[in-house]
C-alpha cells in the first residue's frame, strides 16, 4: 500500500520580544517626569532602576530590578546593565529602564540601547531633565544671562584635565567635582581664573534636602569641607552666580528643609503631604489614629433602616469618615443616593460637603461661620412643629465625639439619634528613632488635625519638644494641645488640612523674613532649642 503523506511540521513559535523604554528619570524630584515617562510608566511589566529612591517611581506593581549594584554590591558595568536590560526584554515583557537624568547624557543608555538593537529588541528614548541644568536652576543659578552667553560642562571624576583649555570660557558646569574641588579650584585659579571667581556648589538638587554653598574658587575647599558637602553635587564657576542672590526660590521657600510631623490616617496624609512638600518641607506621616467599625453594628444597621422608612428630618455629617461609614453601610444594603429623597443634610464643613457631593448630592447646610460643630449649630434651625413634619435627627458619628452637636440639637427643640458610626482606635507607637526625634526636637513642627491626634500621639510617643512648632486645625484641638501643656503657635482659619498647611507656611515665611530683616542667618525651629519644656 502506498504511504500515507506526512503532515507537515508547524514552525516552531518563535519566543515574544519585548520593548524597552529608557526614560530619564530627571534629577531628583519626581515631579519633574515628563508626561511620556508617567505614561509608560503605568504601562510597565518591568522597572529597571539604578538608583533606591526611584522605586517610589512605580506604582502600578511592576516589578522592580535593581540595575544599579550587582549582587557583590558593586556598580554595573555598561555592559552588564546592557546585559540584564535584553534579559528581561526577551521574555516579552514592557521594560521601562529608568536612569538618573537624561539617559543620552553621562549615563549608560547608549551603550545600553545598542545592546538592544544587537539582540532585536526594540526600544525608545524617553529624554528626562538633566542635572546640569536642573540643579542650577532649582539653585538661582543661571548658566547663561545676557553678559554671559556661553558655558561648557566637565566631568572631572577621575580624568585629568588640562584647565588651561577653561581658564577663559564664561561659566563652567563641574559634574563630580566634590572630591576634587580644592584641585579643580586651584588648577583654574594657577590657570588664569581669578581667585575671586563666584562658585556654587549644590547637592542633591531639586530634592528637598538640597543645599548650596556659595564661594569663591579661592575658598570653595574650605567652605565645602566645612558645610559637610558630598556627592552627588553640581558646581558652577563663573559670575553667573552672582544672580543667586536675587534668583533663590527654592531654598527661600516658607519652610523649606523643615521636617515636620503628621500624626493622621495614613490615607488622609497623602494631599498634605504633597502640599506641604510644595512650600519646601519634608513630611512625616505617622499613624496615630487607626479608624474601624463599631464594634455593635445593630445601632446603625437599626437608623438606616429609619433613614429609608422617612424616621429622619435631617441627617448630620460631622466628618469625611462618617460619610465614608454611611456609605459602606448604603453598599452593604444595596441602596445610593435615592435613599436621602426628602431628606435635609448637613455638614460640618466644606470637607466633608465635597465628600457628600461624590454622592451627586449637595449639603443643604454648612456652617457660615467657624466649621466646627459649634458652628453648625450656630446656622441650625430650631424645630418649628409647624413647619417640621419630622422632629428627628440621625446623626453618626466617631465613639469618641464631643457631646457638644447633641445637647445644642436638643436644646433647639429636636430629637437626637446619636449613632457610632465607627471607632477611632489608638495605633502602636511609632519605632524608637521617631519617637526620640520628637522628644528631642528634630522635627520643627507637628500638625494637629484632630484632638483625638493630640491624645493619641502624646499616648504613643511623648510629648513634642519645646523647640518644634505646634499648628492645629481649629480652636477645640488647639484647645486639647493647651490641654496637654503644648503652647500653640499656629491655628488655621478655617478646619481643612490645606488651610492648616498654608497657615503654617505663613508662619514660616514670616519667620524666615524676621532672620532676614535682622541681618541674621536662616535658621529652623528644630537648629534652636531652648532649655525649658514648651508649656502652655
Amino acid at each position: 500500500m502506498p504511504e500515507a503523506p506526512s503532515t507537515p511540521s508547524k514552525p516552531a513559535r518563535k519566543a515574544p520580544r519585548g520593548h524597552v523604554s529608557f526614560v530619564g528619570a530627571g534629577p531628583g524630584d519626581a515631579r519633574l517626569l515628563t508626561v511620556r515617562a508617567t505614561e509608560l510608566l503605568a504601562q510597565a511589566d518591568i522597572v529597571i532602576t539604578e538608583l533606591p529612591e526611584q522605586a517610589a517611581l512605580v506604582t502600578n506593581g511592576a516589578e522592580i530590578i535593581d540595575g544599579g549594584v550587582g549582587e557583590d554590591g558593586e556598580p554595573l558595568t555598561h555592559a552588564a546593565r546592557g546585559r540584564l536590560v535584553v534579559k528581561h526584554a526577551k521574555t516579552g515583557a514592557q521594560v521601562v529602564r529608568l536612569i538618573a537624568g537624561d539617559p543620552f547624557t553621562y549615563a549608560t543608555g547608549p551603550e545600553e540601547a545598542a545592546a538592544c538593537n544587537k539582540a532585536g529588541i526594540g526600544f525608545e528614548i524617553v529624554p528626562g531633565i538633566s542635572s546640569i541644568a536642573a540643579v542650577p536652576a532649582y539653585a538661582g543659578v543661571p548658566l547663561t544671562n545676557k553678559a554671559h552667553r556661553e558655558f561648557s560642562v566637565v566631568s572631572v571624576g577621575d580624568s585629568t584635565i588640562n584647565w588651561s583649555d577653561h581658564a577663559t570660557q564664561d561659566t563652567l558646569v563641574l559634574l563630580s567635582a566634590v572630591a576634587r574641588i580644592d584641585e579643580v579650584a586651584r588648577g583654574l585659579v594657577d590657570a588664569g581664573r581669578k581667585p575671586e571667581t563666584p562658585v556654587a556648589m549644590t547637592r542633591v538638587g531639586t530634592t528637598t534636602e538640597q543645599s548650596t554653598v556659595v564661594s569663591t574658587l579661592a575658598e570653595i575647599a574650605a567652605d565645602a569641607k566645612a558645610a559637610g558637602m558630598t556627592s552627588p553635587a553640581i558646581t558652577v564657576v563663573g559670575e553667573v552666580v552672582a544672580m543667586r542672590e536675587t534668583l533663590s526660590w527654592f531654598e527661600t521657600k516658607p519652610l523649606y528643609g523643615w521636617r515636620i510631623l503628621v500624626p493622621r490616617t495614613k490615607e488622609q496624609a497623602a494631599g498634605l503631604a504633597s502640599r506641604l512638600r510644595g512650600f519646601g518641607a519634608i513630611s512625616e506621616e505617622v499613624p496615630t489614629i487607626s479608624v474601624e467599625p463599631p464594634r455593635n453594628p445593630q445601632q446603625m444597621d437599626k437608623a438606616v433602616r429609619g433613614l429609608v422608612e422617612g424616621r429622619y428630618e435631617w441627617i448630620a455629617f460631622t466628618s469625611v469618615n462618617a460619610v465614608k461609614a454611611v456609605r459602606e453601610k448604603f453598599d452593604e444594603y444595596g441602596l445610593d443616593a435615592r435613599a436621602f429623597s426628602g431628606l435635609k443634610i448637613a455638614a460640618v464643613g466644606e470637607k466633608t460637603a465635597e465628600a457628600i457631593a461624590t454622592w451627586g448630592i449637595r449639603a443643604d447646610l454648612i456652617p457660615s461661620g467657624e466649621q466646627s460643630a459649634r458652628g453648625l449649630l450656630d446656622d441650625w434651625p430650631p424645630y418649628d412643629d409647624l413647619l417640621d413634619p419630622i422632629n428627628r435627627v440621625f446623626l453618626p458619628r466617631a465613639d469618641i465625639a464631643t457631646e457638644t452637636l447633641v445637647a445644642g440639637l436638643i436644646d433647639l427643640g429636636w430629637e437626637v439619634d446619636d449613632v457610632t458610626a465607627y471607632r477611632t482606635v489608638r495605633a502602636a507607637p511609632p519605632p524608637a528613632p521617631t519617637r526620640e526625634a520628637i522628644k528631642t526636637g528634630k522635627f520643627d513642627a507637628v500638625m494637629f488635625t484632630s484632638s483625638s491626634t493630640v491624645r493619641n500621639l502624646v499616648g504613643i510617643a511623648g510629648k513634642p519638644h519645646a523647640s518644634t512648632i505646634i499648628a492645629c486645625i481649629g480652636p477645640a484641638t488647639a484647645k486639647t494641645a493647651e490641654e496637654h501643656g503644648l503652647r500653640v503657635d499656629v491655628v488655621a482659619e478655617s478646619p481643612s488640612v490645606e488651610e492648616l498647611a498654608d497657615a503654617l507656611a505663613e508662619f514660616g515665611a514670616a519667620r524666615r523674613l524676621a532672620f532676614v530683616e535682622a541681618g541674621e542667618p536662616v535658621t529652623k525651629p528644630s537648629q534652636k532649642r531652648p532649655s525649658t519644656r514648651r508649656k502652655a
